[in-house]
């Protein structure tokens, strides 16, 4: 009967060889994350958004006292994959949607990227007449694969 022993010496270099293999996988990837950059009453913020599995659970942002911003990044399945977004009104009776856009996800290639995917969309108060300008880009940000 053939026995296999290991010794000390030989799990030592099998440790070895399996970190260089698990090192040699975890290549660097790009992640990505969806950068909407809004404008209100002078004043410019950077929202981010992650890819989510649900719609339902994402929440909207306050933009000032009266708009009301949601970012919804689906990839998967791949027929629902697309990036919406929502600007939304804040009333004394609820929030009331005032414009809803949605991009194919991944969106094509632009020729001139300024303004991101969306190009630079402007919405207005049916209210207080001000106005809420934003652009959307999806930005990689570096990491490494599991």
């Amino acid at each position: 009967m053939l026995q296999h022993r290991v010794t000390s010496a030989g799990s030592r270099r099998y440790g070895r060889c399996l970190l260089a293999a698990t090192l040699l996988c975890a290549r660097p990837v790009a992640a990505e994350t969806l950068l909407c950059h809004v404008s209100y009453g002078g004043e410019t913020q950077i929202l981010h958004a992650e890819p989510v599995a649900s719609p339902y659970a994402v929440p909207v942002q306050a933009i000032g006292s009266y708009f009301l911003f949601r970012m919804v990044w689906q990839k998967e399945p791949a027929d629902l994959a697309a990036i919406k977004l929502y600007v939304l009104a804040a009333s004394d009776g609820g929030a009331v949607p005032i414009q809803q856009l949605t991009h194919l996800y991944p969106p094509p290639a632009l020729s001139r990227p300024e303004y991101g995917f969306t190009g630079l969309n402007s919405v207005y108060e049916p209210v207080r007449d001000g106005e809420l300008q934003y652009w959307c880009e999806l930005s990689a940000v570096a990491g490494r694969a599991p």
